[in-house]
C-alpha cells in the first residue's frame, strides 16, 4: 500500500526523481539503462529502484536475469494533487529536462548491447 510517507521518501532523492521522470517519458526501462544513465553503481541503482517499487510508484518485471521498470499508472497519488504530480514538477525543472535529453543516448542502444559494454568496462577496471 502506498502511503504519503512512502511517496515523499521515494521522490525526496534527486536520482529517484530523475528515474520517475524518465519512466514517465519512456514506456519501460531496463535496470542496465537506469544504471548507465544515472551514472551510479548497479547496487546504488538497485537500491533506488527498490525504494521506488516499495512506494508503489514503479512496477517491475523480471525477464531472465534482467529487471525492467515502468511507472504504475494506476496509482491514485499521482493524480490527487496537481502540485504534487511529478509530471508537473518535471515540466518546471529545466535542468531535469536537459538531463532527460541525455537519456536518449542510453535508450538508443539496445539493452543487450548496453549490458555487453558494461561487462567489458567492468572487466577492464582495476
Amino acid at each position: 500500500m502506498t502511503t504519503p510517507d512512502h511517496l515523499f521518501k521515494a521522490l525526496s532523492d534527486r536520482n529517484r526523481f530523475r528515474v520517475v521522470a524518465a519512466l514517465l517519458q519512456s514506456k519501460e526501462l531496463c535496470a542496465c539503462q537506469i544504471h548507465e544513465w544515472l551514472g551510479v553503481t548497479g547496487a546504488t541503482a538497485s537500491k533506488h529502484m527498490g525504494i521506488l517499487v516499495a512506494s508503489g510508484l514503479v512496477l517491475s518485471r523480471k525477464d531472465g536475469r534482467w529487471v525492467h521498470y515502468r511507472i504504475n499508472r494506476r496509482i491514485a497519488n499521482l493524480r490527487s494533487s496537481y502540485e504534487l504530480d511529478p509530471r508537473n514538477q518535471v515540466k518546471a525543472d529545466r535542468r531535469l529536462l536537459e538531463d532527460l535529453k541525455k537519456l536518449n543516448s542510453v535508450t538508443a542502444c539496445p539493452p543487450v548491447e548496453l549490458r555487453k559494454r558494461q561487462r567489458e568496462a567492468a572487466s577492464t577496471c582495476c
